[in-house]
């Protein structure tokens, strides 16, 4: 696929991870590594929504069924899924004063995290550096227990990455549909029904680096 040969992607910080080709010192989809270096960075910041944008921006380069596709489509069920816990809420989770109760939407992110299991089954553990197994460990544990999810971040390259300005331009480039990032219209959308909190402003939030 040329449309996923950038320049300028770089080696995985440690390991030798599956999507590395070592021998020629380079990605076998290099846009796939920058999606999930900035992805991964994003969701350690709590910036779900963009999190999600960043990997579902990069799963239409791949076709249905292909182990690309089906670790993109598992991390943007993910990310979609803490942002629906965090920051959504449930009809029925409200408390009978009408405010909003600590639970968020969890049945949305409940079968979101479903599906992102049922796409992650059979992707490599070290797939373009992210710690897979550990990931889908946390989906499981946030499916007994959401509040599994407060303290869940996202493994990469032996490390927990934080938040960047760079990573918040590369999801506002995404935004931007006719900028260089800009492969073709959004096939589909991921629907955050009913009853947003907030998207801009996460719980907390990295200081720039």
């Amino acid at each position: 696929m040329s449309h996923t040969q950038v320049d300028g992607v770089a080696s995985p910080d440690s390991g030798d991870p599956s999507g590395w080709l070592g021998g020629t010192g380079q990605w076998e989809h290099p846009t796939l590594r920058r999606a999930v270096v900035h992805g991964v960075r994003l969701y350690n910041g709590e910036e779900h929504h963009e999190s999600a944008d960043c990997f579902e921006h990069e799963w239409y380069n791949y076709g249905s069924g292909t182990v690309e596709s089906k670790f993109l489509h598992g991390m943007v069920q993910l990310a979609a899924g803490a942002y629906k816990h965090f920051y959504f809420e449930n009809s029925e989770a409200r408390s009978a004063s009408g405010s909003r109760t600590q639970s968020g939407d969890d049945d949305g992110m409940a079968r979101l995290f479903e599906t992102s299991l049922t796409y992650l089954r059979g992707v490599p553990a070290d797939f373009y550096g992210v710690d897979v197994f550990a990931v889908r460990k946390l989906l499981r544990d946030a499916l007994d227990d959401p509040t599994a999810l407060q303290d869940g971040r996202i493994r990469l390259d032996g490390a927990y990455p934080a938040t960047r300005r760079v990573d918040r331009e590369f999801v506002e480039s995404v935004h931007d549909w006719g900028g260089p990032l800009s492969l073709a219209p959004r096939r589909t959308e991921i629907r955050f029904t009913s009853r947003c909190v907030s998207r801009s402003h996460p719980r907390t939030r990295d200081g720039d680096r």
